[in-house]
């Protein structure tokens, strides 16, 4: 008896240990391996969803979307690139766009190439680790031969190689068959396999593409979870790119415009995606991650929301480069923080990496920064202070802290860009807007010294990186 009573007593002793042990300090010990779900929306406003201020106010609440933030962890200073190509291009590589590429020398923006096959992607470095991996969506990282989704670490794809717009041309009456312009058609493709093109992307594929992309990813997951392999879906979602074209099951839903029946649309595909990984009983080994890749689109049809900030995407103000960016990991990641410490599109690499147990690139530059104890609440302050904002090639400006500084400006019209004479320096807490930069008789001088002192050391980098090779 006397055995029982000390037995019952050590038992007592270790469950209040293991209660009483920091819920972070069990995530930094797991030793499970993470399944990997990462929505991608694209040209999608800071604002558009509940959690960000939108939601109802933009015609569609969106609940699903919203419960990874409650979840989890949102961030309201999370920034991206200002186009898609140099986002897309970031996550995949954890890299700056003009290291992979965007070099000087090479041809603008280097959208007629995309990646060259020497960048390590998120793909392969997961695929090393042993993660299934499928891509769902849009790539626009290439669409030539050995530049595929499946050239570059994804076991599988579905979706389009460049962008939307492209929708438009069959149905144009001023498209000319005889240009020798190809209709974009939607392709397949498993590992090093030669991509399958099939149906021509209309007006017609574009309403229903997100649908099947998600139905692709659905099954994706179901059969990676059979097996007990771990997995990681890409979902780089086409809309809210322009045309905005509900599905036939959305259109006039909300009685609101295309633009709210699409917002209705994707809360509704997320929230299959989240019901899927709870039916497989996969939520606690599952992150989740819901994010853009850069602000609204700018021409003035486009009813997207960027918020309290200035800009549109192909700017260097927060319209374009501050994005919706929510992760959910239950168990890992304390649920209902909030965060406006800076963390960067580049530092998903890194930090996923952690988490996956994979392995980090040492013979290249690696711009990201892990922010795995961030999200997990080990350390309370994000591991940057700092980012690099590029348009194409050039750069613009710097952003610290609260501060960015501008070397040059854009008319938001036109598109013309402005050289200064000067540089123009932002207080983000004082003017979101970016609408009165500061001038150097004011109080605030002192800043221009961290925030040229990051730049420098950027610009040495660069000049120091050989870039990647250009075949």
């Amino acid at each position: 008896m006397l055995r029982y009573l000390k037995s019952q007593r050590n038992i007592a002793f270790l469950l209040m240990l293991i209660l009483s042990f920091p819920v972070s300090a069990i995530a930094a010990n797991s030793t499970s391996t993470p399944n990997i779900v990462l929505v991608v929306m694209d040209n999608f406003g800071y604002g558009e969803i509940g959690l960000y201020g939108g939601g109802v106010i933009r015609g569609a609440p969106t609940p699903n979307i919203d419960s990874i933030g409650v979840e989890g962890f949102q961030l309201t200073n999370f920034n991206v690139e200002a186009e898609c190509t140099p986002s897309r291009s970031a996550l995949m590589t954890g890299r700056y766009g003009i290291r992979t590429r965007q070099q000087p020398e090479g041809p603008p923006r280097g959208i007629w190439y995309g990646l060259t096959r020497w960048e390590i992607t998120l793909a392969e470095m997961l695929s090393d680790t042993g993660y299934a991996t499928g891509m769902f969506g849009k790539w626009h990282l290439g669409d030539a031969e050995g530049r595929y989704p499946t050239d570059q670490g994804f076991d599988e794809w579905y979706g389009i190689p460049n962008s939307s717009d492209q929708a438009f041309w069959p149905d144009s009456d001023s498209f000319q068959s005889d240009a020798g312009v190809e209709f974009t058609r939607i392709m397949t493709s498993t590992r090093n396999q030669k991509p399958k093109k099939h149906e021509v992307y209309g007006r017609a594929k574009r309403a229903t593409i997100d649908r099947e992309i998600t139905d692709h990813a659905l099954d994706f997951i179901s059969r990676k979870a059979k097996i007990k392999q771990p997995f990681f879906a890409y979902l780089p979602y086409t809309q809210t790119h322009e045309p905005v074209d509900a599905h036939p099951d959305f259109k006039g839903s909300t009685g609101n415009g295309s633009f709210a029946d699409v917002l209705a649309q994707t809360d509704a595909y997320v929230g299959e995606l989240l019901t899927k990984i709870d039916e497989l009983g996969l939520k606690d080994n599952t992150i989740f991650i819901f994010t853009s890749d850069n602000g609204r689109e700018g021409i003035k049809r486009s009813f997207g929301f960027t918020g309290p900030w200035r800009g549109t995407m192909f700017s260097p103000y927060e319209g374009s480069l501050r994005v919706p960016f929510l992760i959910r990991y239950p168990g890992n990641i304390p649920p209902r923080q909030v965060s406006n410490d800076i963390v960067h599109l580049i530092d998903i690499f890194p930090t996923l990496a952690n988490f996956a147990g994979g392995d980090i690139p040492q013979d290249r530059v690696l711009d990201g920064v892990d922010q795995s104890t961030f999200f997990t609440g080990q350390t309370k302050k994000s591991a940057r202070e700092s980012v690099i904002i590029y348009i194409g090639n050039e750069l613009f400006g710097v952003k610290w802290r609260n501060w960015k500084m501008l070397l040059k400006e854009i008319d938001e019209k036109s598109y013309a860009i402005q050289n200064m004479a000067y540089p123009s320096f932002y207080n983000l807490i004082v003017d979101p807007k970016e609408e009165e930069p500061e001038k150097f008789y004011l109080d605030d001088t002192w800043v221009e010294t961290p925030l040229y002192e990051v730049m420098e050391e950027h610009l040495i980098s660069i000049e120091k990186d050989a870039g990647s090779p250009t075949g």
